[in-house]
């Protein structure tokens, strides 16, 4: 297949950067999509339709987050099968994977479908966006199959080594989502509505376009569909990787949603303040995450391939990277975090725009602890310890949880409670995953041996 690379060979930190950039290119055009459609709803609806798509948003990350999860487990099984060149395993995995993820799929969607009401009573929504809330929920839900589509075989494509094409079609859906972002809301008037229609459209032309690439490109795709020969050991394996992921995915989000709740509890302008602050906060930031997948990729490939040395050379090369670039956007967002508010608020949003300054303030400073997080939940996936990501999750947004509620309820703190009970999270996660790995490092790493 074109642009299929092995990342057990070659210099590690050149193999693995390479192999991540189309990624990190693929994550810069996701964000910058989120952030052109909330500078539509801002700027052509106005602040309670910014405040109703940043609530959504937040709940479709969760949702989406479950079906991501699965796949991204997947994709580790598939990294294992192509480092050991064992093709027949890889078949039997790809069958599985893609049943287990459709069914999850088709019950996710029918959930969200049923319970729309129920969701928005849950998340606090204020009376006053009830209505444009639940008009843009029910259309974007059912974009969920397309998200599976998407993920599944974009996650198979990048375990065999191949970042380029999840990018192309990525970068197609994000194109086609401006642009029909512009024309339902900015040119038809058709509100949240339009925004979600638009983002559902380009979904699907994504979802089919990389799957119709992968059975065109890739004869195991097309053998083992056309087969559908599993095994029982399979199942348990890929159940074991993608339920164990899935749940770290979802718990990481479902923490992120109850935070949400209680942003919404504080009313429209904090909610306002928020919801365009964090996608600020995503653009930064999430560019690591992307290369920590690239770099589970790397360590899952070598894992098959039992290079115990080349995988201690890329975890050293990764965590320079990646707190390296969480230093400098650190430094950048500090200076810069009023411009950057301004492009999707009024300057006469006074209280708005003070509120968000604060949370990118806050936030932006400890970018490194969510650097190292990544590595941390990307790691110990590749290592064969998918559990360990969960407890790193669990600690992480547990404390997240618990801190933001006690400490908002503080009057002389308030919502500020919230924006600080993140970093304190990432920090308290990344001492756990640091003395496990001391720890446990020597029987991680036992698998490696030749």
């Amino acid at each position: 297949m074109a642009h299929q690379k092995d990342l057990t060979k070659g210099p590690v930190f050149l193999t693995m950067f390479l192999f991540a950039l189309p990624m990190i290119f693929g994550n810069l055009l996701q964000q910058g999509y989120n952030i052109v459609d909330t500078w539509v709803v801002g700027k052509f609806i106005g602040p309670d339709a910014l405040a109703a798509v940043g609530t959504s948003y937040a709940l479709m990350t969760f949702l989406t987050s479950i079906l991501l999860g699965l796949c991204m487990g997947s994709g580790v099984v598939f990294s294992l099968c192509f480092g050991q060149q064992d093709e027949e395993r890889l078949k039997n995995s790809v069958c599985t994977s893609f049943l287990l993820a459709a069914l999850i799929t088709v019950l996710l969607t029918l959930f969200s479908l049923w319970n729309v009401r129920f969701i928005i009573a849950w998340l606090n929504i204020p009376e006053e966006i009830i209505g444009i809330t639940q008009d843009y929920l029910i259309i974007i839900f059912w974009g969920i199959p397309a998200v599976f589509l998407y993920n599944f075989f974009g996650a198979y494509l990048k375990a065999l080594g191949n970042s380029v094409m999840p990018l192309v079609f990525l970068g197609i859906a994000a194109v086609l989502n401006i642009g029909l972002d512009l024309l339902f809301v900015a040119g038809f008037g058709w509100g949240t509505a339009g925004a979600a229609g638009a983002t559902v459209i380009s979904q699907y032309i994504s979802g089919f376009g990389i799957g119709t690439y992968a059975f065109a490109k890739n004869q195991v795709i097309r053998t083992a569909f056309r087969h559908w020969n599993m095994k029982k050991a399979r199942f348990g394996e890929i159940a074991g990787y993608s339920l164990l992921t899935c749940m770290q995915q979802s718990v990481m989000n479902l923490g992120i949603l109850m935070v949400q709740g209680l942003v919404n509890s504080f009313g429209t302008v904090i909610m306002a303040a928020f919801a365009a602050a964090v996608k600020i906060d995503s653009f930064a930031y999430m560019q690591v995450q992307e290369f920590a997948n690239g770099f589970s990729t790397f360590i899952a490939q070598n894992m098959g391939a039992k290079k115990q040395d080349r995988i201690m050379k890329g975890i050293r090369a990764a965590v320079y990277t990646a707190v390296s670039y969480c230093v400098v956007v650190s430094l950048l967002l500090w200076i810069f975090a009023k411009q950057l508010m301004l492009i999707f608020i009024s300057p006469e949003e006074t209280a708005i725009l003070s509120e968000g300054i604060r949370y990118l303030h806050i936030e932006g400073t400890f970018y490194w602890g969510i650097g190292c997080l990544f590595l941390f939940y990307g790691l110990y996936r590749a290592l064969g310890k998918p559990m360990m990501s969960v407890v790193l999750t669990v600690v992480s947004l547990g404390t997240r949880v618990v801190l933001a509620y006690m400490l908002s309820a503080i009057p002389a703190i308030g919502v500020a409670g919230i924006w600080w009970s993140v970093p304190i999270g990432w920090i308290l996660a990344d001492l756990v995953g640091l003395f496990y790995f001391i720890l446990k490092k020597d029987t991680l790493l036992r698998n490696c041996e030749s």
